[in-house]
């Protein structure tokens, strides 16, 4: 009853707002002889002789609103584009996609930080790696087309996604080349990575639970050898640039020891400090002597005559002694002379050796180093150093959780429920402005 009353009352303001907007005028006499005629077949209203005699038309009953056509319409675009979709997407997600089986995984990457006992001693720190930047490379390799064509390559991908014959949907197009096995791998491999603790999960689906089993065990074998190739690669570097290291060690430990081979070749001395206490033992012994003849010589002087032929050769004993300290004397540099035309003197000769020596130390230092790197290095390339450690291994499902058909539908339905209102709104708005 209040919605007739409603419906009444808006068909009679339509109905009075129109008459206020047309002009005022007389009516014909045809048309008052007509309203006359039928004043007298109904009951006039109150006042109504005195409105027609103004002029005044007066606005007949409005019969209540009903259905129109474009309501008819809008029903049935809502029964095409909402209502039937949606049991078609429910009729084929109970009757045609085909149960999906999924296999959890969990794994990350350890890194071990040992120290064996040659880097302790020679302070070197082992081989280590952040778990996080491996756990990056990893989660973008489980992804890459690198492990899809490996993995294709051991198992038949396409062959396992596309048993379903009648699933255009879910299924896999066996026509398709590799780039589409990858897009259709992302699909079927949800793989969830936690940065903050490096753990990476997969959900791993198939359409049997044999074959989802058997793939999330080639993505673990995969993602493992992955691993243990970083690592490989990490322990060779380390050990090419130790073995570079020991190269140029050994290679000045032999330049120092041809130097000081050649400075002894060269001055026919092993030893200079060897040398130099013989040659000061010999003229310590010639100053000995000299110290002797000079004795003698002033003895003789006392008790020989001036003709006495043992004076003149006292004389000449004397003058030869001193002939030779002064040639040893000159060896050590004193006096300014060489020892020789080609042979430098002793100072300058116990320079060069020192130099040659210290050289020699050196290398020697140096080499011994490089072969404790060397040998760290090598000690370290022997042990595993990452490896990828599974706290979830896979396990083969008993129940198909996918595709979720009541999720679907549903989603669906809303989905669709939106753009059909939005669709009838868009048509109002367009109507309402013309």
């Amino acid at each position: 009853m209040l919605a007739s009353t409603q419906r009444k009352f808006h068909a009679y303001l339509r109905t009075a707002f129109a008459i206020r907007s047309r002009p005022i005028s007389k009516p014909p006499l045809s048309a008052v002889a007509k309203s006359q005629s039928s004043e007298t077949a109904s009951k006039p209203e109150p006042g109504a002789g005195a409105k027609a005699q103004a002029g005044i038309s007066v606005p007949r009953p409005v019969s209540e609103a009903g259905i129109e056509p474009r309501h008819r319409w809008i029903f049935i675009s809502f029964l095409g584009l909402v209502v039937l979709p949606t049991l078609l997407t429910a009729f084929y997600l109970c009757f045609i996609a085909d149960d999906q089986y999924s296999t959890k995984v969990g794994f990350y990457v350890r890194s071990e930080e040992t120290e064996s006992a040659e880097s302790l001693l020679s302070g070197l720190s082992s081989l280590s790696g952040t778990s996080s930047s491996d756990t990056d490379v990893l989660y973008e390799y489980i992804q890459s087309q690198a492990l899809v064509e490996k993995i294709s390559s051991q198992i038949d991908l396409p062959g396992l996604y596309s048993k379903p014959a009648f699933d255009p949907v879910f299924a896999y197009q066996p026509d398709g080349v590799i780039e589409d096995l990858t897009d259709y791998w992302q699909r079927m491999v949800k793989v969830s990575y936690t940065s903050g603790s490096g753990l990476i999960q997969l959900d791993v689906r198939a359409f049997t639970p044999e074959d989802s089993l058997m793939i999330a065990n080639a993505i673990v074998d995969g993602s493992s050898e992955m691993i243990n190739d970083l690592s490989a690669i990490a322990r060779e570097d380390a050990t090419r640039y130790a073995r570079e290291d020991m190269a140029v060690a050994l290679d000045r430990l032999k330049s120092a020891r041809e130097a000081l081979t050649t400075f002894r070749s060269r001055n026919r001395m092993v030893d200079p400090d060897a040398d130099i206490q013989g040659q000061m033992g010999l003229l310590n012994s010639l100053e000995a002597q000299l110290a002797e003849s000079y004795i003698e010589l002033n003895l003789l002087e006392q008790t020989a005559k001036e003709n006495d032929p043992r004076l003149e050769q006292s004389q000449r004993r004397i003058e030869v002694i001193q002939g030779l300290i002064e040639r040893e004397r000159q060896k050590f540099g004193i006096g300014g002379q060489a020892r020789g035309d080609e042979e430098a003197d002793y100072s300058t000769l116990v320079g060069e050796f020192e130099k040659l020596a210290v050289d020699l130390k050196y290398a020697e230092e140096a080499y011994l180093t490089a072969q404790a790197a060397l040998d760290a290095a090598q000690a370290e390339a022997q042990r595993k150093s990452r490896y990828l450690a599974t706290y979830a291994k896979p396990t083969l499902p008993q129940k198909a959780l996918y595709p979720q058909r009541g999720i679907l539908s549903l989603i669906t339905a809303l989905f669709l429920t939106l753009l059909w209102s939005i669709g009838v709104l868009v048509y109002y708005s367009v109507r309402d402005r013309r």
